[in-house]
C-alpha cells in the first residue's frame, strides 16, 4: 500500500503537468509582436500553425530517444545474455515505433494544412516512413524466432544496426536533400528563436513527454514481466 501512496503523486503530477502544457500550447495567443509574458511570437510562413512543434517534436525526440534506449539494451543483454535486457530493448522499441507513428501522423497533419496534402514524399516523410519499415521489420523478427535465447540475441543484434543506422534518417537524409520541413524557420544558425514564454512551454511539453514515455515503458516492462511469470507458471503446472 505504502509503494502505492508513493506512485501516486507521481502519476499525478505527470497527469497535471501534460494536460497544463497542452492548454497553453493550444490557448496562448500569437501576435506579430508580444507584449506580455504570456504571448507567442508569429511564427513567418508558419503562423498559428506553429503549434504543432509542441506536439510533433516531442514525439519524434522521444522516438529517438526509445530507439537508443533499445540500442543500449540490446548491448547489455549481448554482454550479459540475461533476457530481462531483451525485454527492456524490446519495450522501448515498441514504444520508439509508437511515436514515431505520432510523429509522422502529427506532420502529416501539418502537411495537409500547409502543402495541401497529408503526404507527397517529402525527403523528411520518406526518412521517417524507412525508418517505420525498419523497426516494423525488427517486430516481424521478433514474432518468427520461437527460441527465447536466439529471439533475443537476433534482435539485440538487429536492434544495434537499427540504432546505428536511425541518426542518418532522422537528422542526416532530411538536411542533405531539400526539404519543405519548416526546421529552418525555427532552427537557424544553431538557436531556436521563440520568446521566453514559447521556449518554456516548449521544453515544458519535452519534459512531460519524457516522463511519460518512462511511465509507459516502465509499466510495459512490469506487464511483460508478469505475463512471462504467468506462462511460466501455467507450463510448470501443464507438466505437473
Amino acid at each position: 500500500m505504502s509503494g502505492k501512496i508513493r506512485a501516486f503523486p507521481w502519476k499525478g503530477l505527470l497527469g497535471v503537468w501534460t494536460t497544463l502544457v497542452i492548454v497553453l500550447a493550444l490557448a496562448l495567443p500569437m501576435v506579430p509582436q508580444p507584449r506580455f509574458w504570456y504571448e507567442f511570437p508569429i511564427v513567418p510562413g508558419l503562423e498559428d500553425k506553429a503549434r504543432i512543434i509542441f506536439f510533433h517534436v516531442p514525439t519524434a525526440w522521444l522516438s529517438v530517444l526509445a530507439f537508443v534506449s533499445s540500442m543500449v539494451y540490446g548491448i547489455r543483454y549481448l554482454r550479459t545474455k540475461d533476457l530481462r535486457w531483451d525485454l527492456r530493448s524490446a519495450s522501448a522499441a515498441g514504444l520508439g515505433l509508437l511515436f514515431c507513428v505520432l510523429a509522422t501522423v502529427t506532420g502529416a497533419i501539418w502537411a495537409k494544412f500547409s502543402w495541401g496534402t497529408f503526404w507527397n514524399w517529402d525527403p523528411r516523410q520518406t526518412s521517417i516512413f524507412v525508418l517505420l519499415l525498419i523497426y516494423g521489420a525488427y517486430f516481424a523478427l521478433r514474432s518468427a524466432v520461437e527460441n527465447e535465447e536466439k529471439r533475443a540475441s537476433l534482435s539485440a543484434v538487429y536492434a544495434i544496426l537499427a540504432g546505428v543506422t536511425m541518426p542518418f534518417f532522422m537528422f542526416i537524409m532530411p538536411r542533405i536533400l531539400a526539404s519543405l520541413h519548416p526546421e529552418p524557420l525555427l532552427n537557424t544558425e544553431g538557436k531556436v528563436h521563440m520568446n521566453g514564454a514559447m521556449l518554456t512551454v516548449f521544453l515544458s511539453s519535452l519534459a512531460g513527454f519524457t516522463g511519460l514515455y518512462y511511465w509507459m515503458w516502465s509499466l510495459q516492462v512490469r506487464s511483460q514481466k508478469l505475463l512471462a511469470h504467468h506462462e511460466l507458471a501455467r507450463g510448470g503446472h501443464s507438466r505437473d
